[in-house]
């Protein structure tokens, strides 16, 4: 009789225990399975959103695709940091104390990369502040070139040759940086010097004419044609004309040709400072 209870108890402890083993991994089978989708549906919601994000910047020619391209890096990854959070709190895993390692193990990491990390934060400056954007033609820190390329670590530079030029974002935003594309209209100048001899009137008309029948010359503003200096050898025409951005460079080197021309049709000289050599041996 004795003999039939206990194996009667150990035969029930048995049954207990296999049940609970089996309500266990069926627990922990639900868990993950809730895991897996919850992490695919983070990832499918974090890429939506930043293509989202993206196509804003892509739909409206005003806004700078750059930041909206930044902006939508920055929205996945706080989707996928949200979904890993929720992926650990299913399994009943603090995240309190990750968070607190997270934050321990960045500032050694900052520390050890405080170049690379003072790159980013000016990389995050300049998309934020965008003193410009790809496309604009720089002077960075004496470094002259198109805009093809920005990163959150450099900027990537065309220059007029179409060499290639990496400027590290932070030496970009700490020093002087000269856009030459953020105003639609620039004002070229040139100075011509004309002989002693020359019919001043006929020399600035020849020089007004030339230049205004270009059609890439601004009448509004007043071109100003002066003469403002009397030098050693010649006087000197200052002439400022205002002209679109986009046709600058090739439109003050044409001037020069134009006028040059111009005036020698007209008979007028260009002087050039000569130099007399005596022979006073005899």
């Amino acid at each position: 009789m004795l003999d039939t209870i206990l194996s009667y108890t150990i035969y029930q402890d048995t049954t207990i225990g296999d049940l609970l083993s089996l309500e266990m991994l069926i627990s922990l089978g639900g868990s993950i399975v809730g895991a897996v989708l919850m992490f695919l549906a983070g990832l499918v919601v974090a890429r939506w959103t930043s293509r989202r994000i993206r196509a804003i910047g892509l739909r409206f020619q005003a806004l700078d695709d750059t930041l909206f391209t930044f902006l939508g890096n920055i929205a996945r990854y706080l989707i996928l940091l949200f979904t890993v959070m929720f992926v650990l709190n299913t399994f009943g895993i603090q995240t309190t104390s990750i968070v607190a390692l997270i934050g321990a193990g960045g500032l050694a990491i900052g520390l050890a990369l405080q170049g690379t990390l003072s790159n980013v934060a000016a990389g995050v400056m300049i998309v934020f502040f965008r003193p410009f954007k790809i496309g604009d033609f720089v002077d960075i820190a004496g470094t002259a070139g198109t805009v093809k390329d920005i990163t959150l670590n450099f900027t990537e530079l065309a220059n007029l040759s179409n060499v290639q030029i990496i400027v590290p974002n932070a030496q970009a935003w700490g020093n002087i940086i000269t856009n030459y594309s953020t105003n639609n209209t620039r004002r070229a100048e040139w100075t011509f010097g004309v002989s002693y001899g020359a019919n001043l009137k006929v020399a600035e008309k020849a020089i007004r004419d030339t230049i205004m029948a270009d059609p890439r010359s601004m009448a509004d503003p007043e071109p100003f044609i002066q003469v403002n200096n009397l030098g050693d050898f010649s006087v000197d025409f200052l002439v400022r004309v205002w002209v679109s951005s986009a046709d600058y460079f090739q439109y003050q080197a044409d001037m020069k040709r134009n006028v040059k021309e111009a005036l020698d049709a007209t008979g007028i000289e260009i002087p050039f400072p000569t130099r007399s050599v005596l022979n006073t041996s005899k």
